[in-house]
């Protein structure tokens, strides 16, 4: 592909509606700008850094973000499916305290775990609270090295003998 070299400057422009197509944009700089629904379709952006952005209601697929990382975000409501989390280290996520900023008003729905497999995870020094697990596999899963199956079985055993 040839192309035309040609560096732009643009201040105090309104680009709405343009297209930009078959283009090499690297090391570009936007800065007080509004990207509002932009799309942005079969992109290379490795080593992009994003920094006191909007990003609600963005949808991101097919994306590979192996590597990226999200800090400071408010992540609430937030659906993460069909991803692959090897070697995923998640740290220092908090369900903020009313009285603590951003705390949804009234009632909010709780943090889900559904169909996850997560064979081999570890929890470390995490508050579980109030934690319902249901309809899960848990051969091998352990609290504390103890095996919650033989406790469950254990239990079970007391509650028969008790009848």
């Amino acid at each position: 592909m040839n192309l035309k070299v040609e560096k732009l400057h643009l201040e105090m422009a309104d680009i709405s509606e343009s297209t930009f197509d078959k283009l090499k944009a690297e090391s570009l700089r936007f800065n007080n700008v509004n990207l509002a629904r932009t799309d942005i379709v079969n992109a290379n952006m490795s080593g992009m850094t994003l920094d006191d952005v909007n990003m609600s209601n963005t949808r991101i697929t097919n994306a590979n973000l192996s590597g990226s990382e999200i800090r400071g975000a408010n992540y609430s409501n937030a659906v993460i499916a069909n991803v692959h989390l090897y070697g995923t280290t998640i740290r220092d996520v908090i369900l903020p305290k009313e009285g603590e900023g951003p705390y949804p008003a009234g009632e909010h729905p709780p943090v889900r775990f559904e169909n996850c497999n997560l064979t081999g995870a570890k929890l470390t020094a995490c508050n579980l609270s109030n934690v319902d697990i249901s309809d899960c596999e848990i051969s091998g899963l352990r609290i504390n090295g103890v095996l919650v199956e033989e406790l469950l079985k254990g239990l079970a055993r007391k509650e028969k003998s008790q009848e």
